[in-house]
């Protein structure tokens, strides 16, 4: 066990569950930690009075709409733009990013400690829509069309796939990826194989397949 550990007095169901033991914190969760004793080494999950969590407010973004939830955390944690979290409200259990930080009526920032935080700006990232803009196979860009699409969060797009969406096809030619995504070396991308999930997508550009078929005639 690391000597820089920490350590709490609970309880353990395995050998003493009237009195309170040395425990060594493995986990915190929201609301309770998972522990191991360190008289018999069973590994539970305890709830822990001074497991303090606070309320917040949420701003969730969601296919050009919004609305407000409640989120409670503890106050020390560190939270950022760009993580995400798992949101419960009484319509539904949604993933969510973070996309600001406010800490008052004109702070803002990037990083900072839940008990900092005013109102976390999110947009919800399970399910998402993303624009695309079709241009004609014949190049005549003038012509280019734009649709939404709703698709999975994880759904992957990928430069040089052809990709169908009801009467839609079209083969993918450029991916612009939102501010707020990580773990892209370029934006947008553009070279054959280049891929990036929905939830990261700001505009899919491709080509029209949907009339291919035709060109003949």
């Amino acid at each position: 066990m690391s000597e820089t550990a920490e350590r709490v007095a609970v309880t353990c169901p395995s050998c003493s569950p009237d009195v309170e033991t040395v425990h060594e914190v493995l986990k915190r969760g929201s609301g309770q930690a998972t522990v191991r004793c360190t008289e018999c080494s069973h590994v539970h999950k305890t709830t822990r009075e001074d497991d303090e969590e606070v309320e917040r407010d949420v701003v969730v973004s969601q296919d050009g709409e919004s609305f407000t939830a409640t989120v409670d955390a503890p106050p020390e944690d560190t939270v950022a733009v760009g993580e995400e979290f798992v949101l419960e409200t009484p319509e539904a259990i949604m993933v969510v990013r973070i996309t600001d930080l406010q800490l008052g009526d004109e702070v803002r920032r990037d990083e900072a400690t839940v008990e900092e935080v005013e109102t976390f700006w999110t947009r919800a990232v399970d399910n998402v829509r993303v624009n695309v803009t079709i241009n004609p196979n014949d190049g005549r860009r003038d012509e280019s069309r734009s649709l939404k699409i709703d698709v999975p969060g994880d759904h992957e797009f990928t430069v040089g796939d052809v990709e169908e969406f009801g009467d839609e096809e079209f083969e993918v030619k450029s991916i612009a990826v939102r501010d707020d995504a990580s773990g892209y070396d370029f934006n947008p991308l553009g070279e054959a194989g280049d891929s990036a999930v929905a939830k990261d997508v700001k505009r899919v550009y491709g080509d029209d397949q949907t009339s291919s078929a035709w060109s003949a005639w």
